[in-house]
């Protein structure tokens, strides 16, 4: 066995967003999943509602764009970006949403404090996956994770975050910038009853 393959630190973190912290669970793989509770109780069938500066519709191409701080609603999920591309069907006289691509400052808020940040996102309405990329930053409360690339499957409530937008390693050894890397901040509980 090549000793640099043997000594490639794949490590993978699964993270169970809990009442009152984190339980972090360590593994062999690459990247981070997490199941966060206000994700995996999104209901990813209900009514999608829009606000935006303008929107056109191009009924040949089954497609609209929206532009100008657009917000797209749908129960307790909020995606914020600059401008997004809905793909959607069109069955006897009803539209139906297929894919919303969302570009510039992309922001997606759920219930409580939950907020991941991106470049761009993609959200699958068939297969109720939102992929998200560039520069994705997920919070809750203060605890952060910081990565290129976020996957957020609604219909398990799994999220898996990598440190490159394509999702790939890059490089066998630790970037000091932490490009290519997962990175965060999580709190740890503290013991009140210890003096100081």
């Amino acid at each position: 066995m090549n000793s640099a393959k043997a000594t490639r630190p794949f490590v993978r973190l699964a993270m169970i967003w809990g009442i009152g912290g984190f339980a972090l669970t360590t593994a062999i793989g690459g990247g981070m999943n997490l199941a966060a509770q206000g994700i995996a109780s999104h209901d990813s069938r209900a009514p999608v509602t829009y606000d935006a500066g303008k929107f056109v519709f191009d009924d040949r191409a089954n497609q609209a764009i929206a532009s100008g701080g657009v917000i797209v609603t749908q129960a307790g999920l909020r995606v914020q970006s600059d401008r997004m591309l809905v793909n959607f069907t069109d069955a006897d006289g009803q539209l139906e949403i297929q894919r919303i691509t969302a570009t510039g400052g992309v922001i997606i808020i759920t219930r409580g404090d939950e907020r991941a940040s991106g470049d761009n996102a993609i959200y699958d309405f068939n297969r109720r996956i939102i992929t998200m990329a560039g520069n994705v930053r997920l919070r809750r409360g203060t605890d952060t994770l910081n990565g290129g690339r976020l996957v957020i499957d609604l219909q398990s409530g799994l999220s898996t975050v990598d440190g490159n937008a394509t999702g790939t390693s890059s490089s066998a050894s630790p970037s000091p910038t932490g490009q290519g890397r997962v990175t965060g901040t999580f709190t740890v509980p503290q013991d009140r009853n210890k003096p100081q």
